[in-house]
C-alpha cells in the first residue's frame, strides 16, 4: 500500500501542473490562433515589434502586406502578429513587456 503513494501524489502534481499551467497556455494559443485566422484586409494590426499598420494584402503562405504609412509596405509572417489594433484601446500585455 505505501509503494503507491509516491505514484499517486505524482499524478496529483502532474493533474495541478495541468491544471494551473498547461491548460490556460492551450487555450491562449487556440483564441490567438482563431484571431489571427480572422483577420484580413484593411484592419489595424500591431505586430509584437510594436509596429502598428494596416493590411494590405494576405498571400497564400501566411505572409501579410502591413502598411505603416503612404507607399511604406513591409511583409510580414502571420504568427508574428501580436492583435488587432484599435485607436485609444489598451495594448496587449506582451507589447506593453517587450517596450520595458
Amino acid at each position: 500500500m505505501q509503494a503507491m503513494s509516491p505514484i499517486v501524489m505524482m499524478l496529483v502534481m502532474f493533474g495541478i501542473f495541468y491544471f494551473i499551467l498547461i491548460r490556460p497556455q492551450v487555450k491562449k494559443q487556440k483564441e490567438h490562433r482563431a484571431m489571427l485566422d480572422k483577420l484580413g484586409k484593411g484592419d489595424d494590426v500591431i505586430t509584437r515589434g510594436g509596429i502598428i499598420g494596416r493590411i494590405t494584402g494576405v498571400a497564400d503562405d501566411g505572409i501579410l502586406v502591413v502598411e505603416l504609412q503612404d507607399k511604406v509596405r513591409v511583409r510580414i509572417p502571420r504568427p508574428y502578429i501580436e492583435g488587432a489594433y484599435k485607436a485609444g484601446e489598451k495594448l496587449p500585455e506582451s507589447a506593453t513587456k517587450n517596450a520595458a
